[in-house]
């Protein structure tokens, strides 16, 4: 499929249209979440039976949960089955390769989850407002993207795509909540406080990635995110449905063998 038979999602997100201001009271949030995560552990056990593939694209504002986000997916995943990549600036050697290069390489195996911490959108995010990129490269990748995610969705991979969305009265609360906390201060960067004079431009290139990379088979979820219990609850109840789209939940059988051994051995002990 070229990129001009790529069909676009027919409602694509848009910066403006996300009500930030959506809430979630704590009990509901903790019934919300404690069934998400059984639901997500199904699924799990799913992928390692049946061989599935699943990729979860986290992206967002600096400071828009991502990290709480992943967190509470991790503490109730098999590691072996769930691998996490926090995704920075390219290595040398992948500084070298196409920017996708570095993304192939961590492709999930059958049976397995990988969650992208920020991903290969940064090439037309922070790479083009932050000038690391030519706008032909930046431009260019849109398409490169599209046929990216075909390729592997025509494949058998389900990608869930999830942009999280704060106000930046919400981001320079969070910036200073995690200045005044020892064990969170690690997190804030230079990089985090200056980017927030390229508000705009960064708004204007979020936009324009929903409008362009938003597709039929990976379309892009806005997460509203200034409450944090609601935009936890919003992500992994939609990475739980993209995961498990058109997914019967099956999960994996006991051993014929590991059964009989396991009844012959309640049995001696009993006697």
């Amino acid at each position: 499929m070229t990129a001009a038979e790529i069909k676009l999602a027919g409602r694509r997100p848009r910066l403006a249209g996300i009500n930030v201001d959506q809430t979630l009271k704590a009990k509901a949030y903790d019934d919300e979440l404690k069934e998400l995560q059984k639901r997500l552990q199904e699924v799990a056990l799913t992928y390692l039976a049946g061989g599935q593939r699943g990729l979860v694209v986290l992206e967002g504002w600096d400071a828009a949960g991502k990290g709480g986000i992943i967190r509470r997916m991790a503490s109730v995943l098999d590691p072996r089955g769930c691998k996490v990549w926090p995704i920075g600036a390219p290595s040398g050697k992948e500084a070298g390769q196409h920017y996708l290069y570095r993304f192939w390489q961590r492709l999930p195996d059958p049976g397995c989850i990988a969650v992208f911490d920020r991903s290969w959108y940064g090439r037309v995010l922070v790479e083009r407002v932050e000038g690391l990129a030519t706008e032909q490269e930046w431009r260019r990748a849109y398409g490169e993207i599209n046929e990216f995610e075909h390729l592997l969705t025509s494949d058998g991979y389900r990608i869930a795509k999830l942009f999280l969305h704060i106000t930046p009265e919400e981001q320079l609360r969070r910036f200073a909540a995690r200045m005044a906390d020892p064990m969170k201060r690690w997190k804030l960067t230079y990089d985090d406080l200056r980017n927030r004079n390229h508000w705009q431009d960064y708004e204007a290139a979020i936009d324009d990635m929903f409008e362009r990379t938003s597709t039929t088979f990976a379309p892009w979820h806005a997460i509203p995110a200034n409450d944090k219990k609601y935009g936890r609850v919003a992500a992994i109840r939609t990475i739980v449905e993209r995961l498990s789209d058109n997914l019967d939940l099956v999960l994996p059988q006991v051993d014929p063998t590991v059964e009989r051994a396991m009844r012959a051995l309640v049995r001696d002990n009993d006697d």
